[in-house]
């Protein structure tokens, strides 16, 4: 987590000198809490994303996610992501844009040392509430997980998850 931190602050702090005036910031925070039969699952995420916006439609930054779920009867378990994303917006109107996500990196699980990589498209609704502060909405997309360590086995992932989750988030875009 400490790596993730430094990571986001120098990237923060190498853009913001370069060009001031085009940086987003974002990202989601969720919970959830599910309950089949006996086995109840819980889940907390915060994902940030700072980004620097090169060119009126695209964006190209750092993303992160600090995962923490437990399951019935196993022990708390934490999960970090980190890696690029680049997004691509068309302006709707003054107060709606489209965009889409598409980001790439490292993950690791605490609790089994597991650790690989991911890739994700995600699109999305940005609604501009005022001078470049919003909302994200978005419905679902495409993401494939791959994870193995010594002593586990090897696991691969291809979700295709459009009106099964929703998310909400907040950017600010400065400069706008």
């Amino acid at each position: 987590m400490k790596k993730l931190l430094l990571l986001v602050a120098l990237f923060v702090a190498t853009v913001s000198n370069a060009q001031k005036g085009s940086i987003l910031l974002g990202g989601n925070v969720g919970f959830s809490s599910e309950k089949i039969g006996e086995n109840k699952t819980e889940s907390f995420e915060f994902s940030p994303k700072v980004g620097y916006q090169f060119a009126e439609k695209w964006t190209l930054g750092v993303e992160g996610s600090i995962l923490n779920f437990k399951e019935s009867g196993e022990e708390r378990e934490e999960a970090y992501r980190i890696g690029a994303f680049t997004r691509y917006s068309i302006p709707l109107s003054d107060l709606f844009s489209f965009y889409a996500d598409l980001g790439a990196g490292y993950q690791e699980r605490n609790i089994d040392k597991t650790k690989g990589v991911y890739a994700s498209l995600t699109p999305a609704l940005f609604i501009n509430m005022k001078r470049g502060f919003g909302l994200n909405f978005s419905i679902g997309g495409i993401g494939y997980d791959n994870l193995s360590g010594k002593g586990t086995s090897r696991e691969e992932r291809l979700g295709f998850n459009f009106g099964k989750t929703v998310n909400i988030g907040i950017s600010k875009n400065f400069g706008l």
